[in-house]
């Protein structure tokens, strides 16, 4: 089909957008530029790409077909004579009319949640004990960047869900079951707010007295493999984003790993994010011992 084709060479643009300053379509261009720029700032230039599509759904109505698709990127950085890889799952929608391409456009990984909150922690709840294993943490987070482990729930917006789980295979002890609004627990097909919400578990890492504990500290490069990102891209005040550290490019800063919009390696200021807003706020934590 003249469509499928087409596709073909979507994702045959992906990588030419990241190789060459040719602008094909200048609304596709766009995370293109931003990522180089990105790239620019930290004295480090993408030496490879390779993109990998495929098809999710489509749907025809008369001469329109729309198509979700995701690509699949593998970046090879080199920095201070230093390589390593970086890797992210886009996710697409495209519009054909009578097998002409009249839109294309990435679907937004990061909408807002209802606005769910962590009630006040009880300060006499009996303090539990436990090393926070760093390498198993990271471990967890590169084994499920891209796929979803069944022995949990996966949600549409899975960012925190991932991270949550990420922290608990490094030791991090749940607390708080049956109160959706107290710990930080997932139990018989159950939550916490602070297990699956982006906010509510900012509001925990910066709050908790026992069990998972956390410190906020002042700049990203004092935190560690396995410490844990909050992102607020509009800078209102609401934490819509996670990510854990999971390595540190040739300068000693984050390299981050997440779900929703599965990346491996990211660098983690999210410049490049489709995202990102000129007001985002960053919350730093580095995970403390129980």
């Amino acid at each position: 089909m003249k469509v499928d084709q087409s596709l073909q060479e979507l994702f045959e643009g992906r990588v030419e957008q990241f190789v060459s300053k040719r602008k094909r379509q200048s609304g596709n261009y766009e995370k293109a530029e931003q990522k180089l720029e990105s790239f620019a700032k930290r004295s480090a230039e993408i030496v490879k790409v390779k993109a990998q599509g495929n098809i999710i759904n489509q749907s025809l109505d008369g001469d329109f077909q729309t198509t979700t698709y995701q690509v699949h990127y593998q970046y090879l950085i080199k920095q201070k004579g230093t390589l390593y890889q970086e890797e992210e799952v886009e996710v697409r929608m495209c519009k054909f009319f009578k097998n002409d391409l009249i839109m294309d456009k990435e679907m937004n990984p990061h909408a807002k949640l209802p606005e769910l909150e962590i009630m006040s922690e009880n300060e006499q709840e009996e303090r539990i004990s436990y090393q926070y294993n760093r390498l198993k943490a990271v471990q967890y987070a590169e084994r499920w960047w891209n796929s979803y482990n069944p022995a949990y729930k996966t949600f549409e917006n899975n960012c925190t869900n991932y991270i949550s789980q990420c922290l608990h295979a490094g030791g991090a002890p749940m607390r708080g079951y049956p109160n959706k609004g107290i710990g930080w627990w997932m139990r018989n097909n159950n939550w916490s707010y602070s297990w699956t919400v982006a906010h509510s578990l900012r509001l925990y890492l910066g709050n908790s007295k026992s069990g998972l504990r956390a410190r906020e500290v002042s700049s990203p490069d004092k935190l560690l493999l396995g410490d844990v990102i909050c992102y607020d891209f509009e800078g209102d005040g609401r934490y819509n984003h996670n990510t854990i550290v999971t390595g540190k490019d040739a300068y000693g800063m984050p390299l981050v790993n997440a779900n929703t919009y599965n990346s491996r390696m990211r660098y983690w200021a999210y410049e490049d994010s489709s995202a990102y807003t000129p007001n985002i706020k960053y919350k730093f934590f580095t995970i403390v011992d129980g």
